[in-house]
């Protein structure tokens, strides 16, 4: 649906957007995430059509973006991350007003402001001025202008900055459900949330694409070791040297207590090594329960610091989905 090659864009000397190459599938969730001055906004800029590219080419659904902008532009709804409202309209006004830039028939109007409206749920607030809506509520209008037309493809940079936890939730179960019909690409700093939303995960940093893939591949892939959270009945000590005596342990190490009689230990084991069942035998011949093992797989947050901070030292994780 969106296939962005060689893209790059200079300021002068200033490379922002490096070479980059990265597509999205039909009914993809996609998390684009970089830190501050990556080029993130920028190629979300240049994929809607909104600033122009150096070299490189973005196409949507076939189209080319420079060379066929108005057919498709059609097929984006875009929500920059300060919605672009007129606060003195209401609600209604605003999206009539929406309507009649996208070149909506004016016999398909009303039926499209309905659908709009009770999909992100403003209709009590149609007739609200602008201005005095919350925070929660003006997003939804600037995702609601983003929707009308039925784009095919929705870019949403930043769409719950600002918002308390309720509304957070409420923006993020929305966005779940637009995934149903649409092919989304999300911006975002909650990268809980991206986890929690997104198929896959794009990350760029200094210009340049360093990690795409679904975030529990990357997990998977970038662990050094196998990392265990165990909760185990018995003396702190004794087993602990029991842990540290099964070949392939790298690292072990009592956490707090937790349970009055156990303790929990967190356990590295070397790579590709599986010690699970080992472990297993070795504390029950000492009779010391594991009441608890879970997996410490690296979290999103995790592997966003590890790749952009090995930038430097040219790693990438670029997965062969794309």
């Amino acid at each position: 649906m969106i296939e962005v090659k060689n893209l790059t864009k200079r300021y002068g000397q200033h490379v922002a957007v490096d070479h980059v190459d990265f597509t999205v599938n039909k009914g993809e969730i996609v998390g684009f995430l970089g830190p501050n001055g990556a080029g993130k906004s920028t190629t979300m800029n240049i994929i809607t059509g909104y600033i122009s590219a150096t070299e490189g080419t973005v196409k949507v659904d076939g189209l080319d973006i420079l060379e066929q902008p108005q057919e498709a532009k059609k097929k984006i709804g875009y929500l920059p991350e300060l919605p672009p409202l007129y606060m003195d309209m209401t609600v209604e006004e605003y999206l009539r007003f929406v309507c009649q830039i996208k070149k909506v028939e004016r016999n398909n109007e009303k039926e499209t402001l309905y659908k709009v409206m009770e999909l992100v749920k403003i209709k009590d607030m149609r007739k609200r001025l602008i201005k005095n809506l919350s925070k929660g509520y003006k997003q939804r209008v600037g995702l609601a202008q983003a929707l009308i037309g039925k784009p095919e493809v929705l870019i949403l940079d930043e769409p719950t900055v600002g918002l308390d936890p309720k509304q957070i939730i409420e923006i993020r179960n929305l966005i779940k459900g637009l995934g149903n019909d649409h092919t989304i690409i999300l911006s975002s700093h909650i990268l809980s949330e991206v986890s929690a939303v997104c198929d896959r995960v794009i990350i760029i940093d200094k210009g340049k694409i360093v990690a795409s893939d679904t975030p529990d591949n990357l997990s998977r892939r970038m662990s050094q070791s196998n990392r265990f959270m165990l909760r185990i009945q018995g003396p702190k000590q004794e087993v602990l040297d029991t842990i540290r005596s099964i070949e392939g342990v790298k690292f072990a190490e009592a956490q707090r207590v937790r349970e009055q009689g156990t303790c929990d230990f967190l356990v590295e084991s070397h790579d590709e090594v599986d010690i699970r069942e080992e472990l297993f035998y070795a504390m029950s011949e000492k009779k010391y329960p594991i009441l608890q093992m879970k997996s410490m797989d690296l979290t999103l947050e995790d592997i966003f610091l590890k790749v952009t901070s090995q930038q430097k030292g040219g790693a990438t994780y670029v997965s062969d989905l794309q």
